[in-house]
């Protein structure tokens, strides 16, 4: 779903490809299948997404499992609004309050099950969550305040970070880089934390680039009025 009143911006690697992708699942979906149903079996990717992070504790294969939860999340998060405007049964508020609140949950519950898993730290995984709510808040600002509605930023959207997590999760399989760890002032960091960190650091990179220039336009179309001159009617 989404806002469907607001001009979606969406320049990611795989935007094209992706797209082609999803419309040509819409139109080959079956008539009881509908967007509320895939926005749920998203939030349903998204908590066997976790449950395997938190198995993986027992067995690494688990994160396979993992990695399966989160093509369920791709599938309903992304499939949901391409099936409305194929069936042209849009409800832009209604979309835009169910699908944002359940994002919102969809990334908590993903970013908690990362940290209770050996993959990354709960406190990484924290910061990482901050870092992709911050940039959605920003998002929903633009789509008020400018009637813009970002999907990616840069290059990179959504699903550039569901295939990174895709690969971080493989990687953690098949190699023992997951044996490497730091100490730092007493706080032990492996390898896959310093990825999970870059993450961070490029999702707040992200929001303070698009902050500093959406100030500068808002400035300008909203600007600073004379203090103690009364507006002329």
């Amino acid at each position: 779903m989404g806002n469907e009143s607001a001009n979606r911006i969406q320049t990611s690697i795989l935007n094209g490809a992706e797209r082609k992708a999803l419309v040509w699942l819409a139109e080959r979906q079956p008539r009881w299948v509908t967007s509320d149903l895939l926005t749920f079996i998203g939030l349903g990717g998204a908590i066997i997404c976790a449950l395997g992070f938190f198995l993986s504790n027992y067995n690494l294969n688990w994160l396979w499992l993992s990695s399966g939860g989160i093509l369920i999340n791709w599938y309903g998060d992304s499939l949901d609004g391409s099936l409305a405007r194929v069936r042209h049964t849009q409800r832009p508020v209604y979309g835009f309050f169910i699908d944002h609140n359940i994002d919102s949950m969809t990334i908590s519950i993903m970013c908690i099950g990362a940290g209770l898993s050996p993959l990354i730290r709960l406190d990484v995984a924290m910061l990482v969550l901050v870092g992709y709510l911050v940039i959605s808040i920003y998002t929903y600002i633009g789509a008020i305040l400018k009637n813009e509605f970002r999907l990616t930023y840069g290059k990179l959207g959504p699903t550039e970070f569901r295939l990174i997590v895709i690969i971080i999760n493989t990687l953690f399989i098949y190699t023992n880089w997951h044996n490497l760890y730091y100490n730092i002032h007493g706080f032990r960091f492996g390898l896959f934390d310093f990825i999970a960190l870059g993450i961070a650091l490029i999702l707040f990179a992200f929001h303070l680039t698009a902050f500093f220039k959406g100030r500068k336009v808002i400035s300008r179309e909203d600007p600073l009025k004379p203090w103690g001159k009364e507006e002329k009617e």
